[in-house]
């Protein structure tokens, strides 16, 4: 459990650092599909694997449905990105991406918010 951490964590940090240089570099109100492509360019710049609007299907009893929902970025298949540009956050966003977590057995989420004037006050963590 310990390496799992420590690999979440690794790859979190690099999630954050290049958020921090996607928005350092365009700054905040653009569209939401912009950051996406530009952070997943410097997260793939710094070695890690990332997959985009990764399609995953519902399980309901013993039914499968496959349109699900999409995660908006997903890092060495471990950490899920929820990515917005909106002016106001709501707090419906953090249940959406712990409801992400719990359907695909993943651990640790970030909610990362690209249209703040601070990026830093736009990420928050979200962990199982």
């Amino acid at each position: 459990m310990l390496e799992a951490d420590c690999l979440e964590n690794s790859i979190a940090k690099t999630i954050v650092e290049s958020a921090l240089q996607v928005h350092r570099t365009l700054g905040p109100g653009l569209l939401e599909r912009v950051y996406e492509t530009c952070l997943c360019h410097e997260i793939q710049n710094r070695g890690f694997k990332v997959e985009r609007q990764v399609a995953v299907p519902i399980r309901y009893g013993n039914l499968t449905f496959e349109e699900g929902f999409r995660l908006d970025l997903l890092v060495e298949d471990c950490v899920i990105c929820e990515l917005k540009a909106i002016e106001k956050s709501n707090p419906v966003w953090q249940a959406q991406l712990l409801s992400y977590l719990r359907l695909t057995n993943k651990r640790l989420g970030l909610l990362i918010n690209f249209n703040v004037p601070l990026i830093k006050n736009g990420i928050q963590r979200i962990a199982l």
